[in-house]
């Protein structure tokens, strides 16, 4: 009778455990605000994040004082397909550096210290944080070891354009992720040239003819 209390009570704090978390989800809020959160692990003199967009430049944040650079005309996003860009410029050792691919943002960033750092490394790997679909594709949470991040991935450029959603649950210590749960497909978008248009294939279906009345052959 004692175990089964003991369990039952374990049982209890489990599940309030988990809906706790469950409760506690953040949305990300938005990309700009997700680079801001950029804490460089490496000695860094000051840096920049700046947004270009239609050819101009915005500074989005500055660290460690004004760093003299040169505007890029190449840079990196973490939303597939955008028409604006951002790169980092920063001071180390009296010389100017730029960041302009994922790959070399993954290294800046170095140990992952917060969720926003988690998801800017997770989209070197194809992730993204999609902001169309925060509830599904955009947001987080963490407990003492982890953190766990709801985001999403473009699966297919093809007929029908596919974006899936995926749980990614990274270690806090080690900065790995330790799991990847597959949640399924949360967006299909097919267009007047998919072959496997299912509105298409509709129209084109047509009604098989009835069978027409066979006249009588009787004479009078």
């Amino acid at each position: 009778m004692m175990k089964t209390a003991i369990r039952s009570i374990t049982l209890i704090c489990i599940l309030l455990g988990f809906l706790g978390y469950s409760q506690n989800k953040k949305n990300f809020s938005g990309i700009p605000n997700i680079l801001q959160q950029i804490i460089p692990n490496d000695r860094i003199d000051s840096w920049v994040l700046v947004y270009n967009t239609y050819g101009k430049n915005q500074e989005i944040k500055t660290s460690g004082g004004k760093t003299d650079y040169t505007p890029q005309f190449s840079g990196f996003d973490l939303f597939p397909e955008e028409d604006s860009f951002y790169y980092i410029a920063y001071a180390s050792g009296g010389k100017i550096n730029y960041i302009t691919d994922l790959e070399d943002l993954k290294k800046f960033v170095g140990k992952i210290d917060n969720a926003e750092e988690a998801a800017i490394v997770l989209t070197a790997e194809g992730y993204m944080v999609d902001e169309e679909f925060k509830d599904v594709a955009g947001n987080y949470y963490e407990d003492a070891a982890n953190y766990y991040l709801d985001l999403g991935k473009l699966t297919s450029k093809e007929c029908p354009y596919q974006k899936t959603h995926y749980t990614l649950t990274v270690n806090k210590a080690a900065g790995a992720v330790s799991n990847v749960k597959d949640n399924g497909t949360y967006i299909e978008l097919y267009n007047k040239k998919c072959a496997n248009n299912p509105r298409l294939l509709k129209i084109q279906k047509k009604e098989e003819p009835k069978d027409e009345p066979k006249k009588s052959t009787k004479r009078k």
